[in-house]
């Protein structure tokens, strides 16, 4: 099963550094039946990219509590046996929570398959989308704007041997 752990630079680098994702649990995003049923498709693209950009936005919460971090949104896509990958039944019809897994146990990042990352060009977007996350969380249709604004920006794609560039 691919999986998109959702994460910022500075967690990326302290993965590269460890080797691995984790510590275990560990909340990642996959297409998951909820997330089927969400989207009303059958095509395996369309949805992983929907998985991916579920993770996305979990990545752009992290940067709302990490506010040293920089302002860029980072997955780390990994494929791992359908049996660490676990969906919560309780939570899956719960909207917040579509396409949510928990991994089971921490994954070796040399299992990552690519890693995402906003451009610089993003930046911008994405550091106000965090700061406006909270007052878009409550109903503030303006913040959501903002927020919004940040999946304008594509993450752009690189293999997972180019980590040490991202993180150096």
């Amino acid at each position: 099963m691919r999986v998109y752990v959702p994460l910022t630079l500075p967690g990326l680098a302290e993965a590269h550094k460890a080797g691995e994702l984790g510590p275990a649990p560990l909340i990642a995003y996959a297409v998951t039946p909820a997330l089927r049923e969400w989207y009303v498709s059958d095509d395996i693209e369309e949805l992983e990219y929907a998985a991916l950009s579920r993770a996305a936005q979990a990545s752009l919460r992290h940067l709302a509590v990490d506010r040293q971090a920089p302002r860029r949104r980072v997955v780390v896509a990994v494929d791992v046996p359908d049996t660490v990958a676990v969906a919560d039944p309780d939570r899956g019809l719960d909207q917040s929570a579509l396409g949510e897994v928990r991994l089971a146990l921490p994954v070796p990042l040399d299992k990552a398959a690519a890693v995402h990352v906003d451009s610089d060009e993003a930046e911008r977007d994405v550091s106000a989308a965090a700061e406006a996350l909270g007052a878009a969380d409550v109903g503030d249709d303006d913040a959501q704007f903002t927020v919004d604004g940040a999946e304008d920006h594509e993450l752009l794609w690189y293999d997972a041997k180019e980590i040490p560039d991202l993180v150096g």
